[in-house]
């Protein structure tokens, strides 16, 4: 029987979206821990395939405030030795970028809403990104920054921030930004941190977020499809 994919969820509306529906037609199991509610961490990562950590409203630094980040801190150091298919997103990401040992604190200005990205050359030997074009534009939801890790390859850019996804060995992967969400996710993030977005309108305007919402989600899933894809192709090399 096939080993389930552990993901991690940090909040309620921020969930694997897109992914998760390749992975069920793909029928690969999944097991959910959603530390923010008190659920139970794994002891170790023996019973999984793989890993998908997903954003959240918390910096890696708090670990006071959010004392699980210290149990997925030493998860994804063992995903990470053990090069097991991992993926984090947005917070997810950050957490990779800490536990592999590089420094997250916050950016100079947040990124909320639709921004165009450049890939490296680098991604363009990488399979995982083969459908994608050399600039593409993708949903973001982030103010934190961190450097390339160790060993670390840069796949991404964006004009504020340099790394916007980073690949360590073989099956660990980074992703700054968002495939993931659907409209309706995208709306609904809106809606829930519409503080933060307030916060910020002097450089961004939620109205520009929401213009052709249905049309730039639909393009951005189906890149988050073809990139899913190509993840659930690294189980089958483990």
């Amino acid at each position: 029987m096939r080993k389930p994919i552990l993901i991690l969820q940090h909040f309620w509306c921020e969930t694997p979206g897109v992914f998760l529906d390749v992975l069920n037609e793909r029928g690969i199991p999944v097991e959910t821990v959603q530390g923010f509610r008190g659920e139970t961490y794994p002891a170790d990562l023996s019973a999984y395939s793989g890993v998908i950590a997903m954003g959240g409203p918390m910096g890696v630094y708090e670990e006071d405030r959010y004392p699980w980040l210290r149990q997925e801190d030493r998860l994804l150091k063992t995903a990470i030795q053990q090069d097991l298919p991992t993926l984090g997103v947005c917070l997810g990401s950050q957490l990779i970028a800490k536990a592999a040992g590089t420094e997250v604190k916050p950016g100079a200005r947040k990124e909320i809403g639709w921004y165009p990205l450049t890939l490296s050359p680098a991604a363009r030997q990488d399979s995982l990104w083969q459908s994608f074009p050399s600039t593409f534009e993708a949903f973001e939801w982030h103010g934190d920054i961190f450097s390339l890790p160790p060993g670390a390859v840069s796949l991404a850019s964006s004009e504020l921030y340099p790394h916007q996804a980073f690949r360590l060995g073989q099956r660990v992967y980074a992703l700054l930004f968002h495939l993931e969400v659907t409209a309706a996710m995208a709306k609904t993030m809106l809606d829930t941190f519409a503080d933060e977005v307030a916060s910020v309108r002097t450089y961004i305007d939620s109205a520009t977020i929401e213009r052709d919402l249905a049309l730039r989600s639909a393009r951005l899933n189906d890149l988050a499809r073809d990139f899913m894809r190509g993840f659930c192709e690294l189980f089958l090399l483990c």
